[in-house]
């Protein structure tokens, strides 16, 4: 199922071939796929995960994306300036994981200075359970896309 950033070519988009498929349907499906942004043939059994996480997600950086604006107009900035910081910080950190195939936590860590601003973010970020939360909602989305998929 691809996700709505598909709309503007940045998909992502799993699939899981039937028990009849054959490998070229397999390619015909990924090339489709691929079209709308990234495409990725799975098991059946990680579906329903995988759209916690690439389907409901999209859904969670939008509203972490809607904090850091509103973060930024807290301290001053604009409004339409902090969504467009916010969106663009946002697109920077997804393009760095995704073109220098380094870990999201070495690249967090390049950012953090000893004493710094940002480790200090960091900390406020770990007391109010970011990580847990988002741990959570792909969770609980993958759970009930597999309660909606058996009705």
């Amino acid at each position: 199922m691809p996700n709505t950033p598909s709309l503007v070519g940045e998909g992502a988009s799993v699939f899981a071939l039937g028990k009849s498929a054959l490998e070229s349907d397999g390619v015909v499906i990924d090339t489709l796929l691929k079209t709308l942004g990234y495409s990725r043939q799975v098991k059946e059994s990680l579906v329903d995960p995988c759209s916690g996480l690439h389907g409901s997600g999209v859904a969670y950086m939008f509203v972490a994306m809607e904090a850091l604006a509103d973060g930024g107009v807290k301290v001053g900035i604009p409004r339409a300036m902090a969504y467009e910081l916010a969106a663009q910080t946002m697109l920077g950190a997804a393009k760095m994981v995704r073109e220098t195939g380094r870990h999201p936590g070495q690249l967090k860590d390049d950012v953090c200075s000893p004493g710094g601003s940002t480790i200090a973010a960091i900390h406020k970020l770990e007391e109010g359970g970011f990580r847990a939360a988002l741990i959570s909602a792909v969770e609980t989305a993958a759970t009930r896309a597999a309660q909606l998929g058996k009705k």
